[in-house]
């Protein structure tokens, strides 16, 4: 994969560009909100809490929609099944390996996947199959897998299934069928295989300048450290990385360098538009993932706009993303970006234009229907995909596993 990110990089003494809050290639600082630190730690809150699953149980017990149908959608996926047999591997390997060892990471993708569907099955139905299911898959991986492999492109193998595996390990952590010992062992797989890549790579980011990377690689690995944390009643890793995005990151998971332009129309123009827009796309279900995740554990990340700007920054790169995806009639304003590197990318970018992935339900339930925000593209958005589908079901490869999805479930309101 191409490593390249896009954002420009000049500093002043503080590491950080200054601006006057309008930006153009650059990293928006001034007065940042201070954000509170967590000491106690939430169960279950990840990205559903107690409430979230009573809605759910609720709501599809009594056959309502939208929930029905994205319960049904759920079901009618193959991960979800009881009968889905995990493939663990002892390394897993993403991108060239110094061994020659294939690529394997996909089994990783799709296990990952069917741990968190046959989870959902079994905290919003009780379906003690999947439960035992969801166990069972869990258990294989932590008894084997002991190790990561591959060039840089492990940090992604880390990054985008570690938050995915301790999401599901959190559903059925009140789960009486799976041992104590058992539980502590797949904290512990977590711990030693995914988190030390996600850490290193957001300190290191392998030895590049800042801006190199693009934000998908910096907010999924700030996604699993959040999560791995929230699992492990770890303060200190759900304050890293909270304080990373908010505050202290050096990458462009800082919330500053999110967006490279923010436009008087209440859109912000994501990092990643003038690569392609599957990976663009990918910056929705990744910030909405870390920022829910936070604001579960009590700090509001969904609302944060430290610079007082029309929207959220989540809110105002999912908008622009939204509007120029969901019809190709759509115009949206284009500055040019350039990163550290000094790539540059003077047009948005048209490949992959129209991509279809789950992550809007999110953004709609919250925004429109609880907070009551005009979001006029989101929620087309969230309406073409809706009900939303999860692992598998856009696809056969890697991209497909990108996000748990399945939010027309879990999210509506």
């Amino acid at each position: 994969m191409v490593i390249l990110t896009l954002s420009a990089c000049a500093k002043n003494g503080s590491g950080l560009m200054k601006t006057n809050g309008i930006e153009n290639s650059s990293v928006t600082t001034g007065n940042v909100t201070t954000i509170n630190t967590i000491s106690t730690v939430i169960h279950p809150g990840m990205l559903h809490t107690a409430a979230d699953f009573t809605r759910m149980t609720t709501n599809v017990n009594a056959g309502r929609e939208p929930w029905l149908s994205g319960w049904n959608k759920l079901v009618a996926n193959g991960h979800s099944s009881p009968s889905y047999v995990p493939r663990p591997v002892d390394t897993i390997v993403r991108g060239k390996a110094a061994s020659g060892a294939p690529e394997n990471y996909i089994l990783a993708c799709q296990d990952a996947a069917a741990a968190y569907q046959e989870a959902l099955r079994w905290k919003i139905k009780g379906d003690v199959a999947c439960g035992n299911n969801a166990i069972k898959i869990m258990n294989a991986w932590a008894s084997i897998c002991t190790g990561m492999d591959g060039d840089s492109n492990q940090a992604l193998a880390a990054g985008l299934q570690g938050y995915q595996w301790a999401n599901a390990s959190e559903i059925m952590r009140s789960y009486s069928g799976w041992a104590p010992a058992d539980f502590t062992r797949f904290k512990n797989f977590l711990l030693n295989v995914y988190y030390p890549v996600s850490y290193r790579f957001l300190n290191t980011h392998n030895g590049t300048c800042d801006t190199h990377y693009w934000l998908n690689w910096d907010m999924s690995n700030l996604c699993t450290v959040l999560a791995i944390g929230i699992l492990c009643d770890d303060t200190a890793k759900i304050n890293y990385a909270i304080n990373y995005y908010a505050h202290t990151g050096v990458g462009n998971g800082f919330i500053g360098r999110v967006a490279s332009k923010i436009y008087p129309n209440g859109m912000a123009q994501p990092q990643e538009a003038g690569r392609d827009q599957g990976h663009a796309t990918m910056e929705v279900p990744l910030l909405g993932a870390f920022c829910i995740m936070a604001n579960n554990q009590g700090v509001n990340l969904m609302d944060y706009n430290p610079w007082n700007e029309i929207n959220p920054r989540l809110l105002a790169v999912s908008e622009y993303i939204a509007a120029y995806n969901i019809n190709t009639s759509n115009t949206v304003p284009y500055t040019t970006y350039n990163n550290c590197n000094n790539v540059n990318q003077t047009v948005i970018a048209a490949a992959g234009r129209g991509v279809i992935r789950p992550g809007w339900e999110l953004i709609y339930n919250y925004y429109v229907k609880q907070k009551g925000k005009s979001a006029p593209y989101s929620t087309q958005f969230a309406a073409l995909v809706r009900p939303e589908g999860g692992g598998g079901d856009y696809g056969v490869n890697s991209g497909s596993y990108d996000q748990l999805g399945f939010g027309t479930l879990t999210f509506s309101r």
